[in-house]
């Protein structure tokens, strides 16, 4: 279930709790009139099932709410109410499939953004990478998986795209192409010094290394998983899954194979260098052709049943 709050003008109220009254799912109302003071207005509060929840905020922004007033959507972790599991009953499909593309553009804004956390994250990712690839250590690697922040301008690209968002598309694209273009120069410092230091050698890179040679090898399979990474990666951030999950899933020929270029431009390995570059790009652009995808995909299943929100009317 999602709580709402709003704000709502007190012309405008009546409206707002007949759109809210007439839409499959919703309960727990309560108006408080004249309660808000900045904006002025009242108060509107309901829970609808997440099933319901976008066509609500479809219709609520329609009247204006967001502009005049506001619009607060919260995740209900337990709700201890018969009302309630009736209204998850009444509301067609299952929460887990329903896509909020409100919260989804808010989630894929704020990750898709380019700072200073974000490519801290990227450069240490990478710099674990490197140092999974050059000793063929499978832990690194997955250590490197994990703190990989690049999923979300992925996700931002695809959702940009297919809300036609050029803004957030280009934000997106920004933070990922600058994100590794720093990442992958940091890295390459990183390598040197280690190489000064005694701890990598380019004899280490040029070993048979069978747990991490795929990573500057691409094949028609490095394709095939980049749109199943991508796919199971947005599934996972619509139906509110784990985001660890996400990160795991889909850096596994993305950062690795930014840190085996930086790796090979610091040993002039070109032949490395380009294999990993273009296996990083496969996956890139694997992973946003899903995602693309699967958002159209799931938009078009759920207006099928656009028709299905609303109770009979009173006769």
């Amino acid at each position: 279930m999602l709580h709402l709050r709003m704000i709502t003008p007190s012309d405008r109220t009546d409206a707002v709790v007949e759109v809210i009254e007439r839409t499959v799912g919703t309960t727990h109302l309560a108006v408080l009139n004249g309660a808000a003071r900045v904006p002025p207005g009242d108060i509107v509060l309901c829970d609808v099932a997440r099933e319901a929840g976008d066509e609500l905020l479809n219709e609520l922004r329609e009247l204006g709410i967001d502009k005049e007033g506001s619009i607060a959507v919260e995740n209900i972790d337990l709700s201890l109410s018969e009302r309630a599991e009736e209204a998850e009953e009444e509301a067609p499909g299952e929460a887990a499939d329903a896509v909020l593309w409100e919260q989804l553009s808010e989630a894929t804004h704020e990750e898709s953004t380019l700072s200073v956390t974000y490519a801290a994250f990227m450069i240490l990712a990478t710099m674990i990478a490197a140092c999974g690839v050059i000793l063929d250590n499978a832990v690194l690697i997955v250590g490197a998986m994990a703190v990989g922040p690049e999923f979300g301008p992925l996700a931002g690209v695809s959702s940009a795209l297919v809300q036609r968002a050029p803004r957030l598309a280009l934000r997106s694209l920004l933070a990922l192409l600058v994100g590794f273009a720093v990442a992958i120069a940091a890295t390459t410092v990183f390598s040197l010094a280690m190489d000064a230091l005694g701890l990598f050698h380019q004899d280490m890179l040029e070993n048979p290394r069978p747990n991490t040679s795929f990573i500057w090898q691409p094949d028609p399979f490095s394709f095939v998983v980049a749109l199943l990474a991508g796919v199971a990666g947005v599934l996972s951030l619509t139906s509110a899954k784990s985001g660890a999950l996400v990160g795991v899933a889909i850096s596994v020929t993305t950062v690795p194979a930014g840190a085996n270029a930086a790796v090979a431009l610091s040993y002039g390995d070109l032949g490395q260098m380009w294999g990993s570059a273009e296996q990083l790009l496969l996956n890139l652009s694997g992973i946003m052709l899903a995602g693309v995808l699967t958002l159209l995909t799931q938009k078009l299943l759920w207006r099928t049943q656009r028709g299905r929100w609303r109770r009979p009317s009173k006769a």
